[in-house]
């Protein structure tokens, strides 16, 4: 029995997860964000950094820590080899944005557009973000650990490589996602409000199953008569 079980687990792939080594940050003394800006091995703390325009920008080993980040507008921003540490706000735009192998530590959230994303080697550690927008973003190597989702929709996403570990997801939408190798076993809770036919490429466990089975039978059309 042991043996079918090491089996079963190596046919999930696991998440490749952000090897991040920064450098000494300089600290930021600069005015508010700017479009398209540059943003290199500097470190953000205990700013107020809401409603700042930093569309299109880049930043590169930096660290964001304790930062107030509502309505601050980030679309089509790249954030790499990057730290997002107990930043919070409501609104953040980051909608087609790319962030790859960035941490993301006890975050306070709420609202944040990721619509049109990539992430790909991106840790989410401990905190809460509710309404979460990740519609048709691409996600690769992401971990989600230790967190509270609140309503997340990832309507039309694509999901490799994706595990949701000690991760609570409340009211999620999965609807038309493309699966491949997402782990849902170590979900401390998976409420599924659409999209339970796209699990397909997902991995849940026996408990998950019977908890998913009347969902699954009303999508099938299947009467459950006793």
């Amino acid at each position: 029995m042991a043996r079918k079980g090491q089996q079963e687990r190596q046919t999930v792939k696991a998440a490749r997860r952000p090897e991040l080594r920064l450098p000494e940050l300089t600290v930021w003394e600069g005015g508010g964000l700017e479009p398209d800006g540059d943003y290199d091995g500097l470190e953000f703390a205990d700013l107020d950094l809401a409603g700042q325009e930093g569309i299109g920008s880049r930043f590169m080993d930096c660290a964001v820590r304790r930062c107030v980040l509502d309505e601050a507008g980030l679309a089509k921003a790249r954030v790499l080899d990057s730290v997002l540490e107990g930043v919070r706000g409501v609104g953040t735009d980051l909608s087609g944005a790319s962030l790859r192998d960035v941490e993301v530590v006890d975050a306070r959230l709420g609202g944040v557009q990721l619509h049109g994303a990539v992430l790909e080697r991106v840790v989410v550690r401990g905190g809460k973000i509710d309404y979460l927008n990740l519609r048709k973003a691409h996600l690769k190597d992401v971990v989600f650990e230790g967190c509270v989702l609140v309503e997340p929709d990832f309507a039309g996403a694509v999901l490799e490589r994706v595990e949701f570990r000690d991760c609570a997801l409340r009211g999620v939408d999965f609807s038309g996602v493309r699966m491949t190798d997402v782990d849902l076993r170590e979900a401390s809770v998976l409420e599924i409000v659409r999209g339970v036919e796209a699990l397909a490429g997902a991995v849940i466990s026996p408990a998950q199953l019977f908890d998913l089975a009347p969902a699954l039978a009303a999508r099938l059309g299947v009467r459950v008569v006793p």
